[in-house]
């Protein structure tokens, strides 16, 4: 049985990463990124460059038939050039997009060497930089996969329910630019994806699994960014709440970060909308970055972790696992002052 399972695991380099942040995890959960880099620095001892010379993979405009082709190789080319300037073959992007983007366009490269040429050609004609391909290319919640055991004798809390000394009950969505563009390049595949499985249960959780688990998020990009098909986009994603709503999930953890805005902001539009949320209480399904799973089992601040930003609030949550916060710290800005608290929603308890 373990020699099949074999055939479904993939190379994940040990150290000396080269990190590519993400333009939309920034802006939806930039607290993500800063834990994601102090887990491996601090946590694991592990030397990975952030450079702020970086810029978007052009994903979205690409996927979106925005950018052209060559651009967005002449783009991935200059980002591979900071990694070569900095002596580092092991590449590590924050977003599922971008990993798919630079699994794809290698992926041409190797088998179309006169496109990698172009490319370079390009390249040097636009700012004058030459690159060379990674050795290893693995997505951020790889790394943290690879080392969840070793994490796991770091954490001060688990996923386990403090009151009824239960497992939480944890539901994994997996972005779809992880493993299905290139099956062979997430763990497990797109059949068993296991990235974020094997996390939950080396951390004490329990895995739910529903109808609808491999369905999309509802980003889907054209689905969102033209407005008239966004109705397309929250009826996806309605389809996977009312999928998981009898099984009482505890939370839900993305890897993805446009899957991990969708499902936590659509929650609020549909309780607005229809008056529902998908738990028994009215609090709704708190949505979780691997980042921020792992980060509050460490004993990070959640407001430090950026839990605040959710449009779900995770206090319930935190307390079933029995993390102290204090409330009063939730709002303070990065100058010290203490922000008006938000208008509550109309129909979503906070």
């Amino acid at each position: 049985m373990n020699r099949y399972w074999n055939e479904y695991q993939k190379v994940i380099a040990d150290n000396h990463f080269f990190y590519e942040r993400s333009c939309i995890r920034q802006t939806f959960f930039p607290g993500s990124e800063a834990a994601f880099l102090r887990i491996l620095r601090e946590e694991l001892d592990k030397d990975i460059f952030d450079d702020f010379r970086q810029h978007t993979c052009t994903g979205i405009g690409y996927h979106s038939d925005i950018v052209p082709l060559e651009t967005t190789m002449t783009v991935v080319a200059r980002l591979f050039s900071l990694m070569t300037e900095h002596g580092y073959k092991n590449y590590v992007p924050s977003c599922v997009t971008s990993f798919g983007v630079f699994t794809e366009i290698t992926h041409m490269w190797n088998e179309k060497p006169e496109l990698l040429e172009k490319a370079r050609e390009n390249l040097w004609k636009a700012c004058k930089r030459e690159f060379e391909l990674p050795e290893n290319i693995a997505h951020a919640s790889d790394i943290i996969y690879k080392f969840r055991n070793e994490l796991a004798k770091k954490m001060k809390y688990r996923l386990v329910n403090r009151f009824t000394g239960k497992p939480l009950r944890v539901v994994e969505h997996i972005g779809c630019h992880y493993a299905k563009i290139f099956p062979d390049k997430g763990v497990g595949k797109a059949e068993f994806p296991y990235v974020l499985a094997g996390m939950i249960e080396s951390w004490g959780g329990e895995v739910v699994d529903y109808p609808e688990r491999r369905h999309c998020c509802g980003f889907g990009f054209r689905q969102y960014l033209i407005q008239e098909n966004r109705g397309y986009s929250i009826s996806n994603t309605k389809k996977k709440l009312e999928s998981m709503e009898p099984y009482e999930p505890d939370f839900i953890v993305s890897n993805c970060p446009g899957c991990s805005m969708f499902l936590d902001r659509w929650q609020y539009t549909i309780s607005e909308m229809e008056h529902k949320t998908y738990d028994r209480d009215g609090y709704g399904i708190p949505v979780l970055t691997y980042e921020e799973m792992a980060g509050l089992l460490l004993g990070y601040d959640p407001w430090e972790l950026g839990l605040q930003i959710h449009q779900i609030q995770a206090e319930r949550l935190m307390d079933k696992i029995g993390i102290p916060y204090n409330s009063k710290e939730k709002y303070r800005a990065a100058s010290g002052k203490i922000l008006r608290n938000p208008e509550k929603p109309a129909n979503l308890l906070t």
